[in-house]
Order: structure tokens, then sequence, then C-alpha cells
């Protein structure tokens, strides 16, 4: 069941827009005047309070807004609470459970060991994880219930785990398959490594054949087996030195050290107990156990400045300050629409015409048919906690928003969209 929590009048504490009201534990990209990122300050104030009523509309205590345009920060807010039960108001370097958006960050990792030579996009995955050597699809039940089993098309290979047409979901889908995922707790929530859960997904059949459906599923916990496989390293370990070090994303990591404690952003409106199905148990002790246990499907904590930071690699096509984490040509290619032209777009697989996927990113393909202000060739992702983060290349634009809200608000990452990009002046 849902709590219910009355929310303090945004006019008082609960809509503090704080830009700059505390220091900044990351290193802070360039801090830059609106009018210089060609950005209206009439209109980032109007993001500002729209953004604000929208959360108390949708009983979303507070957030982190951050836009930054042409190299540098031109907008960066805070607006409500932290923590309902504490009445902390919410600060601009609070740190945040961000869930998905710890996907791109692995795809990330897994592209500089690509750009080493260590594999080719179409490798079968059986040549490295041998427990996928004898995947079978499921084709239906039979007239006693049994399943139907069939040989794959093809071999699912690791182009397929970084864009979702893997075949592999996270324990939905028909119910024979979602038994089998249920019996075996093939979720993120029970299993203790990614090698065990590689052995457990080469025992579950496939829900489809590869390179035929777009489904979200574990395809980035794939990715993560392979940054080990490849590298020799923990993915966590791999992470910090690869991407989180060289970045300068102090504050990143798969657990929040004690000093810092006092900056994390609680998480509200969790659902009372974990849900049936499908297992994905959003409940604030749950998600403490990936500092233990990192998988590629969630796991990051982080900031808005921090994730800025690698935002504004990506849309400087791999480097910062500097420092060269991919080459321009694979971020080309991770951020153009890799799905197979018979699956075209999202549209189908996840209610988004217009909305391609790259490797471990969406892209926009067609503005008119996403219905929302953006420009042909941004990307993104959300994560499960109402976090989101866009990479618009056309209009040297990066924008953030960070909440903990559950369950995940997308009209909310919508109307964030609207936002940021009616902010744009010129």
């Amino acid at each position: 069941m849902r709590r219910s929590v009355k929310l303090l009048p945004f006019t008082a504490a609960c809509c503090l827009l704080c830009a700059g009201v505390a220091p900044v534990s990351a290193r802070d990209l360039p801090r830059i005047e609106p009018v210089q990122a060609g950005i209206s300050a009439e209109r980032l104030d109007l993001l500002d309070k729209a953004i604000a009523r929208t959360a108390a509309e949708r009983n979303i205590p507070g957030g982190v807004v951050l836009i930054a345009r042409k190299g540098g920060v031109a907008h960066l807010s805070s607006f409500g609470l932290a923590d309902r039960a504490t009445q902390r108001p919410m600060r601009p370097d609070d740190i945040f459970r961000i869930y998905s958006m710890t996907k791109p960050v692995v795809s990330v990792a897994l592209l500089t060991l690509y750009e080493e030579g260590k594999f080719q996009l179409n490798d079968p995955l059986e040549l490295y994880i041998p427990e996928f050597s004898n995947l079978k699809v499921f084709a239906g039940v039979d007239e006693d219930g049994n399943m139907i089993l069939e040989e794959p098309k093809r071999k699912p290979t690791i182009h397929d785990a970084f864009r979702h047409t893997l075949g592999i979901g996270a324990g939905g889908g028909p119910a024979p398959v979602a038994q089998l995922y249920t019996d075996r707790k093939i979720w993120v929530n029970a299993m203790t490594s990614l090698s065990q859960q590689m052995q457990l997904l080469g025992e579950v059949p496939l829900l489809y054949h590869p390179g035929e459906q777009w489904l979200y599923g574990y395809g980035h916990d794939v990715q993560a087996y392979l940054v080990e496989y490849f590298s020799g390293m923990p993915v966590d370990e791999y992470l910090e030195k690869r991407i989180f070090t060289p970045l300068q994303m102090v504050d990143t990591a798969y657990g929040v050290p004690a000093e810092k404690r006092g900056r994390v952003a609680a998480l509200h409106d969790v659902p009372e107990g974990p849900p049936p199905f499908p297992p994905v148990d959003m409940r604030p002790s749950t998600y403490e156990r990936f500092a233990e246990h990192p998988f590629g499907t969630l796991g990051l904590w982080s900031t808005a400045m921090d994730y800025a930071r690698f935002a504004q690699m990506l849309l400087n096509r791999g480097e910062l300050e500097g420092v060269r984490i991919l080459g321009k040509k694979t971020v080309e290619l991770m951020t153009a629409n890799n799905l197979p032209p018979a699956i075209g777009n999202l549209g189908e697989a996840q209610g988004t015409p217009g909305t391609g996927y790259g490797l471990g990113v969406s892209v926009q393909l067609d503005v008119a048919a996403d219905g929302n202000l953006s420009s042909p060739g941004a990307f993104g992702w959300s994560g499960a906690a109402t976090t989101h983060f866009i990479v618009d290349p056309a209009e040297e634009m990066v924008a953030i928003l960070m909440t903990q809200k559950a369950p995940y608000d997308e009209r909310m990452l919508r109307e964030f969209q609207t936002l940021a990009y009616q902010a744009i002046a010129e």
C-alpha cells in the first residue's frame, strides 16, 4: 500500500530553490551565466517554479536540477525536501540512488574494453560465457502444459546484450518462464554475484529469438560480467579506475561512505514490502546490498554534478578536461540507433514512438513522433527512483533531474524534459 504523506506548502520550507547553498563535493564543471549559454534566466525561473509545483502535485518531496550548455553549468538548483521525516531541505550536492542510470556507465566501461580489441560486437556470448552455450528459445506449451523449446535462429551476441535484443528478461514474460525466474530466484535482490547470475540465466530459455524483439532485461548484467571477464577486475573496481577517478566523479560508487551519509536523499513512497512480480524490491535497505554485490542493472549512487561530468564527457565525444574515456567514433556508435530494422524503434516495445536505442542509451529519432521538445540525436536514460539525464549534441546541452520517488514517475520526467528545453533562448 502506498503511504499518504502530507507535504508542506511549497511556498515555505518545501520550496527552497537553493542553487549554490552548499559546496559541491564533486569537481564542478565550469559555471557560466545563462546568457552565455544561450539560456533565458526568466525561463529558468519558470523551470524551477514549474518543476517544484509538479513535484508537489505528484507528491515528490524534492530534487536537484542541473542544466549545462556550451560547456558550462548555467543552472544548478535544489527544491523541496531531501527527507520528509527530518524536514531537511534538499541541497545541490545531495547523493541519490540512480538505479538504471547505472546502465550507461557500465556500457561505457565495456566499450573501453571494446576499444582495446578485446571483442567484436557480433561475437557470440558463448565464447566468453560458456553457460550460454546451450540456450533455447521458449516457443509455447504443449497440450500437457510442458514448455516447447526451439534452437535459436542465431546465437545471442554482445551486440544483443548492449541493445536489449538478447531474449533475456528480468523475471517477466510467459508464465512458465516467469515461474523459472521465481523458483530459481533470478533477480538482483537475491543473487550474490554476476557469475552466479550467468549460470542461472544459462539454465532458463530465452523469451524470443535474439535480435527479433526489444525487451528491457538483464543485458547490462551480462555487460558487467563481460567487463570483469575482459579486465580481470571486479566491475566496481574497474568503474572506479577507468571512469570515476579520471572524470573526478568523487561521489559516484556502489556505496556511500559514513562521512557522506548526511548528504543522502531519502527514498520516499516505496511500496510496503517487495512486490511479488516482477521482483524489484525498492526498499532502501535492499539498495544497500549492491555495495557488496555490484551489478550492471542498478546499484550506483551519484550526484547531479558527478553525473553531469559523465554526461558532458559523452557530449564531448568521449573527452572531458583533457581526459579521454572513449574515442569519438565509439561514442558515435554508442549513441546511434542500433536496433535491427525489424524492430526499428521502441514504439511498440516501450510505448515511445520516435525513440531508438543505442549501446546503453535511448536515442531520439523523431521529435514529433515522440511528442516532446527535443532534437534528433539526443540521448539519455532514466532511473527507477525518478532520475533522468539528457544529452543533446545539437543544442550542446546536458540536462539532469535527480529525485528519490518510487515507483518511477515517467510523467514528471517528460515534464522536466519540456521545461529544460523551453529555457533555450538561442
